[in-house]
């Protein structure tokens, strides 16, 4: 079954994407989410018309990221976390305080584009990779601090 997704689905696709997936998922998940839609001729021709006139837009949208990822890869954005005095952070530096941190320098991130390959419990620098746009994803390099 042929469907086109109205919303970005994790593992399965972005908005505006047509994708082949079983009949049971698309009839009983996606389509009473209103996570997609048939992917029927009108719909197609309707889809192809809607990316025509998007495309300059996004190719705005892309030149503004690819500039956002320039101004990121130099910078190297402090995280504030309690520390106990061998160093250890009490808890964890997550997405969360990445993003909050990203967004007071000045860039609009959102906590759910934020991917850490690892777990971070002790004061150091670090690296972490944020997608700024479906293509386009900044490894940024982040220092743990004591408050």
């Amino acid at each position: 079954m042929e469907v086109i997704l109205k919303q970005d689905v994790k593992h399965l696709g972005y908005a505006d994407d047509v994708v082949k997936v079983r009949p049971g998922y698309g009839r009983n998940f996606l389509l009473p989410k209103g996570l997609a839609i048939t992917a029927d001729p009108s719909s197609k021709k309707q889809l192809a018309e809607t990316k025509k006139q998007r495309a300059f837009k996004e190719e705005k949208i892309k030149k503004a990221a690819e500039a956002t990822v320039a101004s990121l890869k130099d910078m190297i954005v402090r995280v504030g976390a309690k520390v106990g005095e061998s160093g250890k952070i009490f808890g964890s530096v997550n997405a969360i305080q990445i993003a909050d941190a990203i967004k007071k320098l000045g860039f609009d991130v959102d906590r759910k584009n934020v991917l850490m390959k690892e777990e971070v419990k002790t004061i150091g620098t670090y690296t972490a990779d944020v997608r700024i746009h479906k293509e386009i994803i900044a490894k940024v390099t982040f220092e743990v601090v004591a408050e």
